[in-house]
Parts: structure tokens; C-alpha cells; sequence
């Protein structure tokens, strides 16, 4: 899959290497991108169009990009984070590996991005949102005569052993979420202990949070931990997929952006800042065919965006969880008692 997502984001970069040469004279800009592969060439070709700038762009997962960043720190070769799970986005911001920087367009954006931006002290901003559930493959449950799970607790139920994909969060920054999902509604030991027992129905931890969502439209496994504003996308492409909020409630995610400290095209890293949070940059997400919600209050928002008011949201701790010792003592923990015991 990342594969496929390099592929599809690789393509237009092809097309702009052949680019008049006045694009070339407005500069260049280096992107990592943690959206979906259409999202990210949307992004790309068209702010490369609107500006003249070219846009190198690498696609990669909440915790790769947080990893490679900060491998970076000394030396950037990245100037602009877009998107993915805002917990790395806070870390990052936290390590002081992003720089503060406060877009005239902020006026623009819904409350809880505009509180992203101001707990990170303007290093990072708010630009979608969308809650954490359950994703299954109508077929195979009907397949195997197993039914729908609704609730954090029937994914350990040993009819599902086997059936059930969650991301890695050694890299995935959805698969952390989900974590700190179930510690802040059980308490920590209980959610290790419910994680432990979730590892017996594991199938597979694929390093990217889309990667489960996306086997179990495919039919390559049952049910999925992931985003439910990914499963309209799949559905309008014809794949057998539904999505549940679990019943004891979920988690979000602020997906957010952040511009590198040290950035080597720092004044095109501004702009590209800037035109991200106008509500035409915000809407390519749903020409994409995804279905956050966008952070620009002025921006078409699609009926098939999951409705947060039918869904019972717990009050996530950002401030807590963005921490970045917190997330290395819980993916500690997680990676000694359930990935790497003895089953």
C-alpha cells in the first residue's frame, strides 16, 4: 500500500519536473504528506499550479514522518508537515522541531483547530477532524456468519480471533490514538488488559493507520480500527464496507500541520501554510472522495461526513497524550506486554 501511495503521489512530481521555467522561479517547496494518496496529489498540483512553486512531496505515516523529522533536526530537508493524526504534530511541537507560526487565516477555522494551534503555541493548527471506530466487511461477516461488532469489547470475542487488523503504533500515529482512546475510557491497566487480549484476534499490524480499513475493503481481512470518515470513500468506490462508533465511545483525531523548524524555503513553507487553511485548499480533501470534517468553517462539508452528534466522543485529552513522553511510555508498554509476549 505504501507502495501504491508513493506511486500515485510520485506521478504528478514527474509532471512538474517538467515545468516551465517560470514556475521554477517562484522556488520549491518539500512536503511530507500524511493524508490519503489522492488528497496528497490534489495537494500537491494544485498549490503548484495556483503558486508556480514546485512541490517535492513524500507521503508517510504519523509516527515515520515524527521519526524522520526528528532524525533530521540538525539538518532539515523537510519544510512542511501536512496532515496526519495532530498527537505527532504535538510532539513534534513539543521537541521543539517546529517552528511557531500564526496564518492570517486562522480566523477562519473552527474552535477546535484554532485550540490545537494555541496548546502547541502556534507550532502546529488544526485542519480536519474525524472519529476513531470500528470498519467491517459486510461479505466476509456474512461469509463466516459472524456478527457486527458495535463496541470496543466484541473485537475480543474468540469468534473474531483471527479477523481483526489493527495498525502498528510504533509508526502509526491512528494506531496511538486508538490506545490512548481505551486507556483514557478503561484506565490504563484495564485497556492493557483488553489490548492484550485484542492481540489474540490479530491478524496483522500493517505500519500505516489507513492500511487495516483498506484490507478489509479489499477482502483481505474482516474488521478494521480506523478512521469512519474513510469508509464513504470505499463504499462510493463499490467495496462491501460499514462503519460503527463504538458503544462505549471514541476518540477523534485533529489532523494538523506543521511547518519545520530550520525549513530551507521557509517564506514558500508560509504561503503553502496559508493557502492550506483557505476553504478551496480544505475542499480538495473531499474532491479526494474523504470525508473529515474541514477545520475551515466557510468549507463545503459533504452529508457523508460522519455526524459527531450520533456518536458517543469521549473528551480527549490532546494536551496529555500529545505529550511526547507519554506516547513513548504507552508504545513502550504496548510493544513489552501484548506485541512482544508470548501468545
Amino acid at each position: 500500500m505504501k507502495q501504491s501511495l508513493l506511486l500515485a503521489v510520485g506521478a504528478p512530481l514527474a509532471m512538474l519536473a517538467a515545468a516551465p521555467a517560470s514556475a521554477a522561479d517562484a522556488g520549491s517547496i518539500n512536503i511530507i504528506c500524511g493524508v490519503q494518496a489522492e488528497w496528497c496529489s490534489l495537494v500537491q498540483t494544485t498549490f503548484s499550479r495556483t503558486t508556480g512553486i514546485k512541490v517535492n512531496m513524500v507521503a508517510k505515516s504519523g509516527g515515520e514522518a515524527l521519526a524522520q523529522i526528528s532524525a533530521e533536526s540538525a539538518n532539515p530537508k523537510t519544510d512542511v508537515w501536512f496532515g496526519g493524526t495532530g498527537d505527532p504534530h504535538l510532539q513534534a511541537a513539543e521537541k521543539d522541531l517546529t517552528l511557531a507560526y500564526q496564518s492570517p487565516n486562522i480566523n477562519l477555522l473552527r474552535d477546535w483547530a484554532v485550540s490545537q494551534a494555541r496548546q502547541s503555541k502556534y507550532k502546529t493548527v488544526g485542519i480536519y477532524s474525524g472519529p476513531l471506530g470500528i470498519a467491517y466487511n459486510t461479505e466476509l461477516l456474512a461469509k463466516k456468519k459472524l456478527a457486527a461488532p458495535v463496541c470496543w469489547m466484541d473485537l475480543i470475542q474468540p469468534q473474531y480471533k483471527g479477523e481483526v487488523q489493527m495498525a502498528n503504533p510504533n509508526s502509526s500515529g491512528t494506531a496511538y490514538m486508538a490506545i490512548a482512546t481505551l486507556v483514557q475510557i478503561t484506565g490504563e491497566d484495564k485497556a492493557f488488559e483488553y489490548l492484550k487480549a485484542l492481540h489474540k484476534n490479530i491478524s496483522q499490524y500493517p505500519r500505516s493507520g489507513t492500511g487495516p480499513l483498506k484490507n478489509s475493503s479489499h477482502g483481505e481481512n474482516t474488521i478494521a480500527v480506523g478512521w469512519l470518515h474513510e469508509v464513504p470513500g470505499e463504499v462510493m468506490q463499490g467495496f462491501p464496507i460499514k462503519g460503527s462508533a463504538p458503544c462505549e465511545g471514541t476518540g477523534y483525531e485533529v489532523g494538523s500541520m506543521s511547518i519545520i523548524k530550520g525549513a530551507r524555503n521557509l517564506a514558500n513553507a508560509k504561503k503553502f501554510y496559508d493557502w492550506a487553511l483557505t476553504a478551496p485548499a480544505q475542499e480538495l480533501g473531499l474532491a479526494a472522495k474523504q470525508f473529515q470534517l474541514p477545520a475551515n468553517a466557510q468549507a463545503k462539508v459533504d452529508p457523508r461526513v460522519p455526524d459527531v452528534k450520533r456518536i458517543k466522543m469521549i473528551n480527549y485529552d490532546f494536551e496529555k497524550y500529545g505529550k511526547a513522553a507519554e506516547r513513548k511510555r504507552l508504545i513502550e508498554r504496548w510493544e513489552k506486554e501484548v506485541n512482544g509476549a508470548a501468545n
